[in-house]
């Protein structure tokens, strides 16, 4: 698989997210593919509990240890088909939570092994959620077929 163009537009710059996401080191998201031309935007919202008990996201400004927060990674195919597959470092400041797609992988070591969450090992313990180092998602033709789509995670503030 060959490396495509990412076109990564944060719509929140101010937020830990973007900041991981554009600041080297940090994290970007990676697209490996060989056929189709994919843009990609990223954005990062906490999660606020209001009056009720209600639950609602909202754009991630400033974030304080503990915060939980949700990226969404949305890609829109600019040409081409067939499947491709997004690969994205967790910065250090997150910790992993979840994942809104079954099909999601993860690794912690650095991306050398993928796999689930409670079957990846360091040394003779369970990885843990503060382990994983990066996710991925692949993302098949007949998804890619209807051009544009959504991917969400959650995290911890660290």
């Amino acid at each position: 698989m060959g490396a495509i163009q990412v076109n990564l537009r944060c719509k929140h710059a101010r937020s830990l997210g973007c900041l991981a996401a554009i600041a080297p080191g940090l994290g970007l998201a990676q697209i490996a593919s060989a056929a189709p031309s994919i843009a990609m935007d990223s954005a990062v919202y906490v999660e606020r509990t209001g009056g009720g008990n209600t639950l609602r996201l909202e754009p991630a400004d400033r974030l304080a240890r503990g915060d939980r927060v949700v990226t969404i990674l949305s890609w829109h195919r600019l040409g081409g088909d067939g499947s491709f597959t997004i690969t994205n470092p967790m910065p250090r400041a997150i910790s992993y939570q979840a994942d809104a797609r079954e099909d999601g992988e993860v690794s912690v070591d650095g991306g050398r092994t993928w796999g689930k969450l409670g079957m990846l090992q360091i040394g003779s313990r369970l990885a843990t959620p503060e382990d994983v180092t990066h996710i991925r998602w692949r993302i098949p033709a007949e998804s890619v077929a209807r051009g544009r789509g959504n991917i969400a995670y959650s995290g911890i503030v660290r």
